[in-house]
């Protein structure tokens, strides 16, 4: 049986990635936890996302936003201001 996980954001039973997208600990946790459909749609929306909050990465705040912003896009945690 091939292994499959629920997505963390369309808690839909699917395939995993076939690797971690990421370096490190966060990578993992995208392997583990997202399907290959959503992190294909974070993709287009992280384009979004650094040119609406006009991301420097000049700046090493601007990675932890731009994490942050994939992090409540993937429904790893609540977005800011939700309760949970």
């Amino acid at each position: 049986m091939a292994k499959t996980l629920t997505c963390s954001r369309c808690h839909l039973e699917a395939e995993p990635l076939d690797s971690s997208p990421l370096p490190g600990p966060l990578g993992l946790e995208v392997e583990q936890r997202v399907c290959p459909a959503c992190w294909a749609e974070w993709l287009s929306m992280e384009i979004m996302v650094i040119n609406e909050l006009k991301l420097n990465f000049m700046d090493p705040a601007a990675q932890q936003l731009l994490d942050q912003q994939m992090r409540e896009f993937l429904g790893f945690e609540p977005a800011v201001g939700e309760v949970t």
